[in-house]
């Protein structure tokens, strides 16, 4: 059953959290796992590593993010604004799965827990059954081809008015936000399908039409989307919807960018420093040292400067 017209006011905005059964399941759960990302962040820092204070920092900001879409006023409204409604989907989907990425909470799962925890993790990682849940097309299915079938048809209207679906589906919307933007934060180790830097960028450009037509579609509507809103909440949170795909392709797409760029500038200094510890082989004869290469994995790129060096041109083998 629905929870009723709640007037938007501000007290409402303050006060009307929820207390049923399934948000006070969502608090209990949020405590216990952000309890056991501190115990494990202070596990780390008692064996001399350090965790980054972002990463800590990220995660308990996802779990606070979970929460407020779920138990906070946000969710008491969304019986009778679907703006509200959209915000919730938004928190669910794009703000809290990107925030917990941010966390590393894989990473930090097989840095300090015991032997048996780490090999059940791997091994779920591994499976055929996460390969598929997790390979892309089953995750642009879910990410967006759940969104589509949930707002354009009469299945938001029955979800609304059967809460207990409706809870299902917000986990299922979490659940497959989790799946997208984990690869695309790309922090914690993937196992199966990693996608590089201009891969996940394409993802993000290619995903932001798919909601912004989604938003206009919404917004095109001549009746309300279910029947507990009314049509200028419809087309308001449609609006909503277009709005922040725009924001938030860019917010996605700028950060994995820097990424790149930085990976790049890495890549480029440790060939410097590479190169700068290798003499050439006039350097080593002037210097007294043999012209043997110190590391025998070394050797073929010597010879060929030898080569170079002697003939002014490398031969096709590496022998001389």
């Amino acid at each position: 059953m629905t929870m009723g017209h709640v007037q938007f006011t501000l007290h409402n905005s303050l006060a009307r959290w929820e207390w049923t059964p399934f948000p006070i399941a969502v608090l209990v759960l949020v405590v216990l796992v952000g309890y056991w990302y501190l115990k494990s962040d202070w596990r780390l820092a008692s064996s001399g590593r350090r965790w980054s204070t972002k990463r800590l920092v990220s995660f308990l900001l996802g779990l606070l993010t979970v929460d407020l879409a779920l138990q906070s006023p946000i969710a008491t409204y969304t019986d009778s604004y679907f703006q509200a409604h959209v915000i919730q989907h938004l928190l669910l989907m794009v703000v809290a799965p990107a925030l917990l990425a941010l966390g590393a909470p894989s990473t930090l799962l097989l840095q300090t827990s015991s032997r048996s925890i780490k090999t059940k993790w791997l091994s779920i990682l591994r499976s055929r059954p996460f390969g598929f849940i997790s390979h892309p097309v089953t995750v642009w299915g879910l990410y967006f081809g759940f969104m589509i079938v949930f707002f354009l048809t009469s299945l938001v209207n029955f979800a609304m008015e059967h809460m207990a679906v409706m809870d299902l589906i917000n986990i299922l919307f979490f659940f497959s936000g989790t799946l997208y933007w984990w690869p695309l934060v790309g922090i914690d180790p993937i196992v199966h399908w990693k996608m590089g830097y201009p891969g996940r960028m394409l993802n993000v450009l290619l995903g932001g039409p798919v909601e912004t037509w989604l938003g206009i579609a919404i917004i095109s509507m001549h009746r309300p989307i279910a029947s507990m809103y009314n049509l200028y909440g419809t087309h308001a949170g449609g609006s909503i919807l277009w709005i922040a795909t725009d924001f938030t392709a860019f917010v996605g797409f700028f950060p994995i960018f820097v990424q790149w760029f930085r990976s790049e500038e890495r890549h480029a200094k440790r060939l410097d420093e590479i190169a700068s510890r290798v003499q050439s082989p006039q350097d080593q004869r002037n210097s007294g040292e043999t012209l043997e290469p110190k590391d025998p994995k070394d050797a073929s790129s010597y010879w060929e400067q030898v080569w170079l060096e002697r003939t002014g041109k490398v031969p096709k083998n590496n022998s001389v």
